[in-house]
């Protein structure tokens, strides 16, 4: 179906390194783990309840690294995968790309990581995939939060999205599109930047990685792949009925108001989500609000998140209890 393509063509951009880090934080530890028949690089920071940290295009997990210092503190296990095909994690040897594939990716992450259960947090493609994996297993999605994408049940195709989100058709083509994308030093990847979160003060060090990720062999392919995929997820009624399914877990959705993606289409929260749900708006912030306003996504989540509480039994030992 159409709308899906056009949802995940909303999916379009993040930017790649941390811009805003806190003076003084720790660095995450870059990690590999085996999940899902792909080896995975992950980036890890604290530990306490996991939290899975999912990127999205043209991104890596570096996007999060704000987000884990400050996740860490609170006493939480911040986890931010490099998701499929991006550099170094593996490239699939069949190509797949479909976001029940990422949706699986997530979910044996999860368990690969010895937890049983998490907090999903997804970003443009991560959070089409973050919808996707607490619909398949919210046994094991015990919360889930959802950056500049609504649920798939409330996108509905029209011109109008098809027009502000040309780069579904550009990534059509193959080596073409490859080339249109990495033309100029990868111009076009600081134009959906500027282009979906027209407020960011973006500089060439945002986009650095994401570059040079993209300029290793096979990866920009990779990438592009996920929007190439969109064609066979559309022919697929039992995909489509997964991914539009309704979600049953609290559930957190931040927009920005100045995002391509008008905010009104998440007053509907209500039919998609039949959990306890919330929306914050950030005001003045686009496709990337969580870098454009660190502290007050971070605030928010861990907000809703909770603290991980520690309760003294009667041994004077301390058990770790969170909601």
């Amino acid at each position: 179906m159409i709308w899906m393509c056009l949802l995940t063509v909303l999916l379009a951009v993040v930017p790649p390194c941390e811009a805003r880090s806190t003076a003084g934080q720790a660095s995450p530890e870059l990690k590999t783990i085996e999940a899902n028949g792909l080896r995975f690089a992950y980036l890890e920071m604290g530990s306490g309840p996991l939290v899975l940290l999912l990127h999205g295009f043209p991104d890596t997990a570096d996007t999060w690294r704000h987000t884990m210092a400050h996740l860490a503190a609170a006493g939480y296990r911040a986890v931010a995968p490099f998701t499929r095909g991006y550099d170094p994690t593996d490239i699939p040897d069949d190509g797949d790309y479909s976001v029940l594939a990422l949706a699986n990716d997530a979910i044996a992450l999860i368990e690969a990581l010895g937890a049983s259960e998490a907090v999903v947090v997804g970003h443009d493609w991560g959070a089409s995939t973050a919808y996707t994996a607490a619909v398949m297993r919210p046994d094991l999605v015990r919360k889930l939060v959802t950056v500049a994408i609504p649920p798939p049940r409330l996108i509905e195709p029209n011109l109008g999205l098809l027009w502000r989100a040309p780069h579904f058709v550009l990534f059509q083509f193959g080596s073409l599109s490859e080339w249109y994308v990495s033309r100029n030093d990868f111009a076009y990847v600081d134009y959906l930047y500027s282009y979906w979160s027209p407020n960011g003060q973006w500089t060439p060090e945002d986009t650095a990685a994401v570059k040079q990720g993209f300029a290793k062999e096979g990866r920009l392919a990779a990438a592009l792949g996920y929007y190439r995929q969109l064609a066979a997820d559309a022919r697929n009624d039992l995909r489509q009925q997964l991914y539009r399914s309704e979600i049953a877990v609290p559930t957190l959705v931040f927009a920005g108001d100045a995002d391509i993606l008008d905010v009104s289409v998440y007053d509907r929260l209500g039919e998609a989500i039949k959990a306890p749900h919330r929306l914050h708006v950030v005001r003045g912030a686009g496709h990337f609000l969580h870098r454009e306003a660190p502290d007050e996504f971070a605030d928010k989540l861990i907000a809703f998140l909770g603290q991980p509480r520690f309760a003294r039994v009667r041994n004077e030992t301390r058990t770790s209890i969170w909601e």
